[in-house]
Formats: structure tokens, sequence, C-alpha cells
């Protein structure tokens, strides 16, 4: 009885000091909150202010004092204004052939340049990542010059062929898929050996399903750098009926810098399939950047 009488008072007090102490942890956490929610708050308040303009009017956006919220729904009328000054659906069509031409062969030939980092033994294996990690550190306004040499002597000037094959090959997706391979067990490749696979069936069919988080994170992450690319396709794609959404967007804003409305409209309809995508499959990014740093 006294034992039994002893195990009940401890468990009340380890009841009572669980008590205390979760307040006391909540009260801790709440300046992390707090700056947490101001930088948020930074970072989402210019892409909330473009949204919102898209509703709005020329005077309304320029009204002083600043109005947050539209007074009245003036989208349709903006998004008619738009398209009757730019051809939106003809930007929105290269740029997804360019994103999706890109992205797709990204995924097999990084991927598959990191299989070969990850799981093979060769003379020359660190030698050869570490170069290929070096290419990360010269910026593309060294090299763009002996790109557009290439890209003009193949005639490919003014082609989806100038924008896209410059852009497959990344020292980072294989970076990104080298770290994930490698966090595989050796007995899976083994024993596909065994069963008589090929190499090609080992990385398709058994290791390319394992690292989905990674290749989704590849999809993502070259999707919106194809998106939001200005500088390539404004050197390669000069004609009209090849610009992409980012340099189409450019001149249009800097011929008509009065019409704010029209900008933030179209800049809002541009934004809109990125948004989509990330919301669909921000999990598996979330996953993919997570498990990228993990060491072998």
């Amino acid at each position: 009885m006294t034992d039994g009488g002893a195990g009940m008072k401890n468990n009340n007090s380890t009841v009572r000091i669980a008590g205390k102490v979760k307040p006391k942890r909540i009260l801790a956490q709440i300046p992390i909150v707090v700056i947490l929610v101001f930088f948020a708050f930074l970072l989402l308040a210019p892409l909330v202010w473009m949204m919102l303009g898209s509703f709005k009017s020329d005077a309304d956006v320029l009204s002083y004092p600043p109005k947050f919220f539209p007074v009245a729904n003036h989208f349709m009328e903006n998004w008619t204004h738009v398209q009757s000054t730019i051809d939106m659906w003809k930007l929105i069509l290269n740029t997804t052939i360019y994103a999706i031409g890109t992205t797709i062969p990204a995924m097999f030939v990084n991927s598959l340049a990191a299989y070969a980092f990850a799981r093979f033994n060769f003379r020359g294996k660190n030698v050869l990542f570490i170069i290929f990690l070096a290419t990360m550190m010269i910026p593309f306004q060294v090299v763009m010059v002996p790109l557009y040499l290439e890209i003009y002597a193949f005639h490919w000037l003014n082609t989806y062929w100038g924008l896209i094959i410059p852009k497959i090959a990344s020292a980072y997706w294989i970076f990104l898929c080298r770290a994930s391979f490698q966090q595989l067990p050796k007995d899976l490749e083994e024993a596909a050996r065994i069963d008589g696979m090929g190499e090609f069936g080992i990385y398709s069919v058994i290791m390319m399903p394992l690292i989905k988080p990674a290749m989704v994170t590849v999809f993502l992450l070259s999707i919106n750098n194809c998106w939001n690319d200005l500088l390539w396709p404004l050197i390669v794609a000069s004609k009209t009926n090849m610009r992409t959404l980012s340099n189409g967007l450019a001149m249009f804003i800097g011929d008509r810098t009065d019409e704010y409305s029209l900008a933030f409209t179209a800049a809002a309809v541009s934004m809109i399939p990125m948004l989509i995508l990330y919301l669909f499959f921000q999990k598996y990014f979330v996953a993919g950047q997570a498990t990228s740093g993990i060491k072998e």
C-alpha cells in the first residue's frame, strides 16, 4: 500500500511538472512565431499586392492613400486589354514548350549521370564530379556568348531547339539526384543483377521510383526556372512569334509603364500555373529538398 501511494504521488507530481512545462514552451515559441510571421508578410505582401492589383483599375492602383483591396472587379476588362495588346496565349504556348521540352530530357539525362556517379566505381569519378560542381560557380553571363555562337553555328536561333538544348544539363540536378541514389541500399541492385536485370533496367525500374521526391523536385525547379527565364530567351528568341512569357511581359511592361493594372493582370495570369504545380507537389518538393543533404 505504501509503495502504491508513493507511486500515485510520483505520477501526480509528474503531471503537475508537465502541466507547468508546456505553457513555458509555448511562451518561449511566441517570439519565434512572431519573427516568422513578420518575414512571411515581407515575402507575401508584394505578391498579394500584385494579385489584388489585377482586379483594380489604373486609378485605383495609383490612388493615394493606397487602397489595399479593389473597389470594383476590373479583372476581365484588364485581361481583355492585355490580350488585345500582346498575344498572351502564344507566349504561354512558347513558354510551356520551352519548360516541358527542357524538363523532361533534363530529368532523364541528369538522373542517369547521377546514377553513374552514385552507384558505379570508375577512375576519376570524384575529380569529374568536383568539376561538374565547379560549373555551378560560373555565372551564366560568362558562358552566354559562347553558347550564343554555338546556337548560331547550328542555325538554331529563333527555334525551340536553341531554347531547350543548352538548358538540359545541370550540375545541381546531378548533385540532387546523386544524393538520393546514394541513400538506397546496395542489396537492391545486387539482387536485381542476380536475377539477370541489366543496368538500365535497374536504373529505370528499381532505382527511379525510389527517388520520386528528388525527381519531383527536379521537375518543379526546372519548370519554374524555364517559366521565369528572361535572359536566355531574350538572346536566342528575338522574333515576336518565339517570345516566352518573361521577355514578352518585360517588353509589354517596358512599353506601357503607366498601365500598371494591365501589368499586374498579365503577371498574375503568368504566375498561376507555377502556383498550381507547387500546391499539388509541395509534399514531394519538401521531401526531396530535405533528403538531398543527407550523407552517405
